[in-house]
């Protein structure tokens, strides 16, 4: 394994932790200036997102109203040892509190052809990006280890005063996710401080997305505050506004049992 991903995940709690927990359960709340102009004015607050660390699958509950959730499914393609043969349409689902299927999007990405950073989205384009999105953040760093995502070590980089070890980061086309390439950028402890992706379903902009706030849930140390905002070709980022804010409330790890562990939690630097 890459040395740098193994300092990672020592800090995120160790990869016989992570190895152990079948979904994550977390409390989320999405704002920004974005979602004015995507026709979410009050954002995404108040969401419980269950995500399934083997395979990309997700549900959002409560979604858009009380009484609806949101399923993002592309198990096909990334469940063990699939292959490009094995993977099915993606799809977004959207359900009322009895089950009936109310909306669906099979193949979103194709959803967001010729749309640009300010067009507005619809209840099923909000649900793939949230969908996909929050499942790479909760999953990761373990998604870093699957053997189909390649990551090296890159030259590292100083800001604010520290010096940030990065990884660039290469996705397989199965997974859905901002863009193929990505980097990674780390403390000297080994906690992710920042991430660069070009978010092709929003007009292909330059992001660079800052994470901190760290806490421990059971062993797993996780981020709780991101926020995101225009980068520059030079790597540089305009702090001004953020474009995205994501706040994680709590996480709850499951086991391969489907059952909460302890959920005990605390500041972690």
């Amino acid at each position: 394994m890459n040395t740098l991903l193994s300092t990672v995940l020592d800090a995120a709690g160790g990869r016989g932790r992570w190895s152990g927990v079948r979904t994550l359960r977390a409390d989320v709340s999405v704002g920004g200036s974005v979602w004015a102009a995507k026709g979410w004015p009050d954002g995404a607050p108040g969401m419980t997102v269950t995500a399934d660390i083997r395979r990309q699958h997700v549900v959002i509950t409560p979604f858009t109203a009380p009484d609806v959730s949101m399923e993002f499914d592309n198990s096909a393609a990334t469940v063990p040892d699939a292959s490009a043969d094995d993977a099915g349409p993606q799809r977004v689902v959207l359900r009322d509190a009895s089950g009936r299927v109310v909306e669906e999007l099979t193949d979103p990405r194709a959803a967001f052809t010729g749309l640009l950073r300010a067009s507005p989205w619809d209840a099923t384009r909000l649900g793939y990006f949230l969908g996909y999105a929050l499942w790479n953040y909760l999953t990761t760093p373990m998604l870093l280890t699957r053997p189909d995502v390649l990551v090296r070590e890159i030259e590292p980089w100083r800001e604010a005063g520290q010096t940030w070890r990065r990884l660039r980061v290469t996705y397989p086309e199965t997974i859905a996710t901002h863009s193929l390439d990505q980097t990674f950028y780390y403390d000297a402890d080994g906690l992710q401080r920042r991430m660069d992706y070009v978010n092709e379903v929003m007009g292909s902009a330059l992001v660079a997305h800052y994470t901190g706030h760290h806490r421990s849930f059971d062993g797993l140390v996780v981020p709780t505050r991101r926020r995101t905002f225009r980068r520059n070709p030079d790597g540089t980022a305009n702090l001004n506004l953020p474009s995205i804010t994501i706040d994680v409330h709590h996480v709850s790890p499951m086991t391969d049992e489907a059952t909460p562990t302890a959920a005990f939690e605390h500041e972690n630097r």
